[in-house]
């Protein structure tokens, strides 16, 4: 299900908006920044943080994830169910092996994963008019210097 390009945008943009739904039907979008891909149709995040995401989880399994390159506005949603997996619980070391290179392991208190059910690419309506992805790169990365005037970036 996933592809090599999914994967890619992935392990390069790992922050991925979360959508949940409450107990009361409401929707919520959460920001999660320690995604991984754990195989071909799962990925997860470690909860540092997340106890109304984890609730609403546990409600209602069924979540989409939203990744995009900021710079070519470009990326892929993914919808699934998700499972939480506290510390300690069975399954819980198998997963968090995925999570051993962030420096924010020690604080994960779960691991959420998701079976991907459905994946598509988004794209910004900047495209629409015929933009090439370079010249929309160029364009967001001038932007952000602009932004960060004082800032040094390596190329």
């Amino acid at each position: 299900m996933l592809t090599e390009d999914m994967k890619r945008i992935i392990r390069e943009q790992p922050l991925g908006y979360v959508a949940t739904i409450s107990a009361d039907g409401a929707p919520h979008v959460s920001p999660k920044a320690t995604f991984v891909v754990v195989d071909d149709t799962t990925i997860a995040y470690g909860d540092i943080r997340s106890p109304g995401t984890n609730r609403n989880v546990r409600t209602d399994p069924r979540v989409e994830v939203n990744f995009v390159d900021p710079f070519v506005r470009k990326g892929y949603r993914f919808a699934g169910t998700a499972v939480v997996t506290e510390r300690g619980a069975a399954g819980f070391e198998a997963l968090f092996a995925h999570f051993q290179h962030s420096a924010l392991a020690s604080r994960m208190r779960a691991i959420v994963a998701i079976k991907v059910t459905r994946a598509l690419p988004l794209s910004s309506p900047v495209y629409d008019d015929g933009r090439a992805e370079g010249d929309v790169r160029r364009n967001w990365v001038t932007r952000f210097r602009k932004l960060q005037p004082n800032q040094r970036y390596e190329e």
